[in-house]
This record gives C-alpha cells, structure tokens and sequence, in this order.
C-alpha cells in the first residue's frame, strides 16, 4: 500500500506529463510568448529566505547545580485576582448579548414599519400573495 505522498508525487507526474503532450501541440509563437513570461517571472521572483535557529542564552542562578530540580512557585490567586482575570470574558459575552438584542429590536422594529405599511395601504392583502404584483412592485421601485 503506498502512503499519500507516494500518491501526490505519483499524481503530479501524471499532470506534467498532460501538460507536456498538450504543449507540443502549441505554436512556436504562444511558446515563446510562455517561455518569456516564465523567464519574467522567474527575474521578479524573492529571494527565499532561510530562518537559523537563534541562539537564547540561559542563565542558572549563582551557586545552584544546573541539574537541581527547582520547586514550583505556589501560585495562588486571591478572589479579586480570579475576577480581574475573569473579566473579559465576562465583558465578551456581555457585549455579544447586547448586539444580539440590539439586532433583534431592528429586525422587529423593520418588520412593524412593513406591517404598518401594508395595513394602512389601499390594496388587499391579497394582492401581495399575487407572484406579479411582486414582480411589479420590485420594476416599481
């Protein structure tokens, strides 16, 4: 069973080997028209960059061996601690739920100005069921 690079390798050679039989179908003028757009391209490429790893010094405290366990720091939070790191999240749902609300009263208060509309208009309700007074009103406006 081949692994999935076997298959992308496999499958790429399959597709240059397309590209190639079709290519020697072209005219002489569109290859080098593409030959000239490749060499363009390739003067107009970056230079690729190559990342070294970066040297980090680390320091040991004077007089303690290098390999001594050091003990955790007890790190315990008093309840305003625990609350001034729970803020923002409360702060995040809070402001979700406003612009939910928010939202929800335009989409009523649209929805009554439509209402009103058509209750205080002349025609029948049922001539807004009619598919082409819709059509109409949409070229109307």
């Amino acid at each position: 069973m081949s692994s999935a690079p076997d298959k992308e390798v496999e499958f790429a050679g399959k597709i240059r080997r397309a590209l190639d039989e079709s290519a020697a179908g072209l005219p002489d003028a569109t290859l080098d028209r593409l030959a000239g757009a490749r060499r363009l391209a390739l003067a107009r490429k970056k230079p690729e960059t190559v990342a070294a790893p970066a040297f980090v010094p680390v320091l040991a405290p004077a007089g303690a061996a290098l390999d001594a366990p050091r003990p955790a720091p007890s790190r315990r939070l008093s309840p305003l601690g625990r609350l001034l790191r729970a803020w923002p999240v409360v702060a995040l749902l809070g402001g979700i739920a406003l612009i939910a609300y928010w939202e929800n009263a335009q989409r009523a208060a649209e929805l009554a100005d439509i209402d009103a509309a058509m209750l205080s208009d002349d025609l029948p309700l049922n001539a807004y069921l009619d598919h082409g007074f819709n059509a109409y009103l949409s070229r109307a406006r």
